[in-house]
């Protein structure tokens, strides 16, 4: 599970681009808070935390405390625009959340062991499909990360969705689809090896 963060922020009096302009030559970055049924909150934080905490590199699958007008509001970080050009924020939506409330998250894949593959060692390549996964869980138990472990996988093994074990109390989102995660496949010399027997066993 990833750590808390915390971000201040102070609510909103006006909308509109001109009134957004303005924040961000400030160094501010207008958001907003929606869901749990109460109406969206229009709010400003700092640009350099924001920018802080999304370096992180799992902001989008950590519990957000929002701390506005004397309440901290238990967001999770649902989308953030970037300029085109200068890659600043400039805007970020966050989804207010609670303790038994089912959340979907991007979760990283890590693969582990891959000196004990024996496909990685005889120069395979792991090619990987899917670099993270959507998984449902309650947001005090979004993983940080779901480890795959290659042990024994040969050249032309496929690891999907059904393979995986995740942590108890997370699910894939898409299960019933079965996705492929990853496949070893041969090196490219072998492969053009393998072309060039079978052309001549061809001929």
């Amino acid at each position: 599970m990833s750590d808390t963060l915390h971000l201040p922020a102070e609510t909103r009096e006006r909308a509109g681009k001109g009134a957004s302009r303005a924040l961000r030559r400030e160094g501010r970055v207008p958001a907003v808070v929606y869901g749990g049924n109460e109406e969206p909150l229009a709010i400003h934080v700092e640009e350099k935390l924001l920018v802080k905490q999304l370096g992180t590199g799992h902001f989008f699958n950590s519990i957000v405390e929002v701390e506005v007008g004397g309440k901290t509001l238990r967001t999770l970080p649902k989308d953030v625009a970037f300029h085109p050009v200068s890659d600043r924020p400039l805007h970020a939506d966050f989804l207010r959340v609670s303790k038994d409330h089912k959340v979907h998250v991007n979760v990283p894949v890590h693969f582990a062991n891959e000196d004990a593959s024996p496909g990685l060692k005889r120069g395979g390549v792991l090619n990987i499909v899917l670099h993270d996964l959507d998984v449902v869980c309650a947001p005090d138990n979004i993983p940080d990360e779901v480890v795959i472990d290659v042990t024994g996988l040969e050249v032309g093994a496929s690891i999907h969705i059904h393979d995986v074990k995740l942590p108890a109390g997370v699910t894939a989102a898409h299960a019933d689809r079965d996705d492929t995660i990853a496949t070893i496949v041969a090196p490219s010399g072998l492969r053009s090896e393998e072309g060039d027997n079978s052309k001549t066993d061809a001929g």
